[in-house]
C-alpha cells in the first residue's frame, strides 16, 4: 500500500461512493422508491416535455444523414475522429435500420401516412413516451457511468463477489455491480454498462451476452408499475418474491444452455488486459481487492477526460441506440396491434396453461408471446381478466421474460454485445419456458 497517496485513496472512495448513491442507493420521494438518476432523468422529462419528440426526431435524423454521408465518402476519410468513425460507419443492415428509423420518426411526428404508424398505441408510444425516458436516461448514465467503471469499483467487487458469480452464473464478480444497478435501477442502464465493459475488453463475448440478456434485471419502480396495471399492487412484497425466485433459477439455467453457452470466450479486443480477479496464495481477499481498486484508480489523471468520455457515452447511447428502438420497436408494436400474430403464437400454449390449472387459459395465451413487442403490452391485455391468479401470472411472466424489443431488445442490438435477432428470439422462448411452470407453482400456494 505504501506505493499509493492519499490522493490515490480519495481518487477511488469519492468518485465510487457518488457513483454508488447515483446508481445504486434507492431514495424515498413523494412517488414511490427510486434512484437519484432517475430522478434527474425524471427533472428533465418534465422540464423539456414539449420539446423532447423534437429533439429525439432530430437526433434519429441527423444521425442517419451522419451515417450516409460516411458511407459515402468511407471509412477512411473518417480516420481522423476514430470515435465519429465507428460512431456512423456501420454496415449495410445497421445503415439501412437508422435510414428507416428517420422516416418513421419524421411520419411520427409530422401525423404523415397510415396511422399504423403515428397510431397512439405504436410510433407515439415510442417517440412520445419510451424514447423521451431514453433521452433524460441516456443524459445522466452517459454523464456518469465512468464513476462506476473508471475509479476502481468494478475491481474492488470483481474480486469480493468473483466466488459467487463464478461457480453460480460462470461470471466474473464484476458483473454483481451491473446486475445491482438493473434491480435498483433500470434494465436498459445494465445494459449501457455492460457494453461499455465489454468494449473495454473487460468481459469477454459470451460474459458480456449473458449479462446483458440474464441479468438487466427489471426495476423494483417498474415492477411495481406492471403490477398495478392487473390490479394487484397491494401483492408486491409476493409478486417480487415471485420474480426473483423465478429469475434466479433462469439464471443459473441460461448461462448453461445455447445460445448463451455457445458464445466464445474470446475479447472484442484481444490486446486487452483482463482485471485478475483471482486471488494470489496467501493475500487477503479484502486488502487484494482494495488494491486493485486502487491501480484502477491511479490511471484517471484529468477531469477533462472524465467529462469527454461521458459526452461521447451519450452521444453512442442517442444516436447507436435510439434509431434501433425506433426501427425494431415500431415494427414490432405494429405487429402486435394490427395483426393477430401473437394470438396465433400463443395458441400452443392454451393446453399447456389448460394443464397447470391457470384460469381464463384462452385470453392468457394471447398475452404469452407479447411481451417480446413490449414488456408493458402482456398487463395491459391480461388486467381484463377476471381471475386474479391469472393476472398474477401474466404480470410476473412478462417481468422475467425480460427481452423486449420496443426497449432492452433493440437497445442490446444497438450496443456492440455480441447477440444476433434471432438470439433474443430463443432466449426469450427459453426465459418463458424456464420461468412460466416456477410463476405458476408459486401462484397457487399464494391464491
Amino acid at each position: 500500500m505504501k506505493q499509493y497517496r492519499l490522493i490515490d485513496h480519495l481518487k477511488f472512495i469519492i468518485p465510487s461512493l457518488i457513483g454508488v448513491f447515483i446508481f445504486i442507493i434507492p431514495v424515498k420521494t413523494s412517488e414511490g422508491v427510486t434512484i437519484p438518476i432517475a430522478i434527474l432523468a425524471n427533472w428533465v422529462q418534465t422540464l423539456l416535455e414539449e420539446q423532447l419528440s423534437a429533439i429525439m426526431m432530430i437526433i434519429i435524423v441527423v444521425t442517419a444523414v451522419m451515417t450516409l454521408v460516411a458511407k459515402i465518402i468511407g471509412r477512411e476519410a473518417m480516420g481522423k475522429s476514430p470515435f465519429f468513425q465507428q460512431l456512423f460507419y456501420t454496415s449495410n443492415f445497421w445503415t439501412i435500420t437508422r435510414v428507416l428509423a428517420a422516416v418513421f420518426a419524421i411520419m411520427v411526428f409530422f401525423q404523415l401516412g397510415p396511422e399504423a404508424i403515428h397510431g397512439e398505441d405504436t410510433g407515439q408510444t415510442l417517440l412520445d413516451s419510451l424514447l423521451h425516458v431514453l433521452f433524460a436516461v441516456f443524459l445522466f448514465a452517459g454523464m456518469f457511468l465512468p464513476l462506476l467503471t473508471n475509479f476502481g469499483l468494478l475491481e474492488l467487487f470483481g474480486t469480493l463477489m468473483t466466488k459467487v458469480m463464478r461457480p453460480l452464473f460462470r461470471l466474473p464478480g464484476r458483473s454483481s455491480v451491473d446486475a445491482l444497478a438493473s434491480w435498483v435501477g433500470d434494465g436498459t442502464i445494465g445494459v449501457l454498462l455492460t457494453s461499455k465493459q465489454y468494449e473495454a475488453g473487460l468481459y469477454t463475448k459470451r460474459e458480456a451476452a449473458v449479462v446483458g440478456t440474464t441479468f438487466s434485471i427489471v426495476s423494483i419502480t417498474f415492477s411495481l408499475v406492471v403490477l398495478t396495471e392487473v390490479g394487484l399492487g397491494h401483492m408486491f412484497l409476493p409478486f417480487y418474491l415471485t420474480i426473483v425466485i423465478a429469475g434466479g433459477v433462469a439464471a443459473l439455467i441460461m448461462p448453461r444452455i445455447p445460445p448463451l453457452s455457445r458464445k466464445s470466450d474470446t475479447y472484442i479486443n484481444e490486446s486487452a488486459d483482463p482485471v485478475e480477479e483471482t486471488l494470489p496464495a496467501g493475500e487477503n481477499i479484502l486488502g487484494f481487492s482494495y488494491r486493485n481498486a486502487l491501480k484502477r484508480a491511479k490511471k484517471e489523471t484529468s477531469f477533462a477526460n472524465f467529462f469527454k468520455e461521458g459526452a461521447q457515452n451519450i452521444l453512442d447511447m442517442w444516436m447507436g441506440v435510439a434509431p434501433i428502438v425506433m426501427a425494431f420497436g415500431l415494427i414490432a408494436l405494429i405487429i402486435a396491434e394490427y395483426t393477430p400474430l401473437f394470438q396465433w403464437l400463443g395458441a400452443p400454449f392454451i393446453p399447456l396453461l389448460e394443464l397447470m390449472q391457470i384460469p381464463n387459459a384462452q385470453e392468457a395465451s394471447q398475452t404469452i408471446l407479447i411481451g417480446f413487442a413490449d414488456m408493458f403490452l402482456p398487463a395491459i391485455i391480461g388486467s381484463s381478466i377476471e381471475a386474479e391468479i391469472t393476472r398474477f401470472i401474466i404480470a410476473a411472466l412478462s417481468v422475467t421474460q425480460l427481452i423486449y424489443m420496443s426497449e432492452v431488445g433493440g437497445l442490446i442490438l444497438g450496443t456492440k454485445i455480441p447477440v444476433s435477432f434471432i438470439d433474443l428470439v430463443f432466449i426469450f422462448l427459453l426465459r418463458t419456458i424456464i420461468t412460466l411452470p416456477i410463476i405458476t407453482l408459486i401462484a397457487h400456494f399464494i391464491f
